[in-house]
């Protein structure tokens, strides 16, 4: 991963570089759209407070948790006994991009959604919250990790939750073979690394269509991570990308003659 100096100068640059984020200038009625109607809603929905409370409880639980780390994505390396406190610490997504995940859903009313790191279940509960009819297929390598985020779905009485647990390499091919229908939302937060990350992309893709959203996680937190982004930003069946730095946005739209790439601030 890229030092903290490095990860700052590179946000520097995109801040400075980047479409202003009010739309201005953006000429795509789908993105302004999207900008305008997702990006800058101000709204506080109720599910909002209570999945932040949850977030509040996790980051004071002093329990100390015997984890096995599969991925590149821990920043406390990868010890195995971790309190819930420094997991939610260094995993959790910030309150603005995991309820960024919920107002996606809400507006393109997802109804069949693939999560690829739990965590703690933060952003899976956004993700379930946002559409209550929607089925959310969300995968943890961690046993233990994931007996904490069953609990927090319970508390929040999310009931279309399903956890897959195990090493995505294993458990993925039959996640995606066992589905009849496609994946309208994929989030994509499980191994910060560039050849595991095409490869989960390329699994989804058989079961995607031009109505699926994909969304990676951290696509500037190395090089590898920079690398696989621009590698899924050329792939023929991308046709739409937004960059907003720790979050990139992919769009399989057919209808669009040419593909676009936009950077805007978020």
């Amino acid at each position: 991963m890229y030092s903290p100096f490095r990860l700052g100068l590179k946000y520097l640059r995109y801040f400075f570089t980047a479409s202003n984020g009010k739309g201005h200038g953006i000429h795509s009625p789908f993105v302004f759209d999207l900008v305008v109607k997702v990006l800058n809603d101000k709204t506080n929905y109720p599910a909002y407070n209570s999945i932040e409370a949850i977030r509040k409880k996790l980051l004071k639980d002093q329990a100390v948790l015997t984890v096995e780390d599969f991925g590149a994505g821990s920043t406390t390396g990868l010890t195995k006994q971790r309190t819930v406190q420094q997991i939610a610490s260094s995993s959790l997504k910030k309150p603005k991009y995991a309820k960024l995940l919920f107002r996606l859903v809400n507006y393109f009313q997802s109804k069949q959604i693939l999560e690829l790191g739990t965590s703690l279940g933060v952003t899976t509960a956004y993700l379930a919250s946002a559409n209550k009819h929607a089925a959310v297929t969300t995968m943890e390598g961690a046993a233990s990790i994931a007996s904490i985020a069953e609990a927090n779905f319970k508390e929040l009485q999310l009931n279309n939750i399903e956890c897959v647990i195990g090493n995505f390499d294993e458990t993925l091919p039959s996640v995606v073979n066992r589905e009849s229908s496609v994946f309208s939302f994929v989030f994509i937060d499980g191994n910060h690394r560039k050849q595991p990350t095409l490869n989960y992309f390329q699994q989804i893709l058989e079961k995607s269509d031009e109505s699926t959203v994909f969304v990676f996680d951290d696509i500037h937190w190395s090089r590898e991570m920079e690398e696989a982004w621009e590698e899924i930003k050329q792939h023929s069946s991308v046709t739409l990308t937004i960059d907003l730095f720790f979050i990139g946005l992919v769009f399989l739209r057919k209808q669009q003659k040419e593909k676009e790439h936009f950077v805007i601030r978020y």
